[in-house]
């Protein structure tokens, strides 16, 4: 059975839809809780899938989390071997972070429901089926492009959305894995973000309602093709070796 790696870093930013889809295609999923679970002690190129999710800290905010360091050097290791990786949000940024670039506070934050804007490249790839749906923004940090990456998709108020790496690399910085069946443990577990920020759970509630199914769908039309083309890759990258 393959194996598919979850660094969790709050419980309710789970792998949500992406979840059942990779059950269907024979995956045997493990969380690690990267805040108490030993990193160290886990081999970054024997899953053949790491996932690292979303979670309310920054990339660099190692010295008030130290954990974080092992969670990088974990990140960079699985760069390293040159296998799948997929980050959502603080996945996202730290891998950017582990590639060299940066990331800090884009001075507003964004959440709420929004399409995305697809570069060239984004258009040509995995991204294209999103279309026009709108994903799901709970950030208030932006990573950097980092060098010899793609920069695959924009919004208005964040310009580096989405990025991949070859073919075995994928960074986003919106929620695509959000299950909006549940968005109310989101609501919670966020509320005084919301509560500060100015912005209506009774919004986001209505929109996750509105959006469910079509969200539900496109993140099996991106996460589907991702997998198969960097479990090609890797198996071929095997096969060299």
């Amino acid at each position: 059975m393959k194996g598919a790696l979850v660094i969790r870093h709050v419980h309710f930013e789970d792998l949500g839809t992406i979840e059942p889809f990779l059950l269907e295609e024979g995956y045997a999923v493990q969380y690690i809780d990267a805040s108490v679970d030993d990193l160290t002690s886990l081999d970054a190129a024997t899953p053949d899938l790491v996932v690292v999710l979303g979670g309310p800290i920054g990339a660099f905010d190692d010295d008030v989390y130290p954990f974080l360091r092992a969670e990088l050097t974990f990140v960079q290791k699985r760069l390293d071997a040159g296998l799948p990786i997929l980050g959502i949000c603080l996945g996202a940024q730290l891998i950017a972070r582990a590639l060299g670039a940066g990331v800090a506070p884009m001075g507003h934050k964004e959440i709420g429901f929004a399409p995305v804007s697809l570069t060239t490249a984004g258009e040509d790839s995995v991204l294209a089926a999103l279309g026009t749906t709108p994903v799901l923004h709970w950030h208030g940090d932006m990573f950097e492009i980092p060098a010899n990456a793609t920069s695959l998709a924009t919004t208005e108020l964040c310009a580096n959305q989405a990025f991949a790496l070859g073919s075995s690399v994928l960074a986003l910085q919106f929620h695509l894995e959000a299950d909006t069946k549940l968005i109310e443990r989101w609501l919670v577990g966020h509320a005084h973000e919301l509560s500060t920020s100015g912005i209506r759970p009774q919004e986001l509630r209505s929109h996750a309602r509105q959006f469910e199914s079509e969200l539900a769908k496109v993140s099996r039309q991106v996460i589907g093709p991702w997998l198969a083309m960097a479990a090609s890759h890797a198996a071929a990258s095997n096969t060299m070796m």
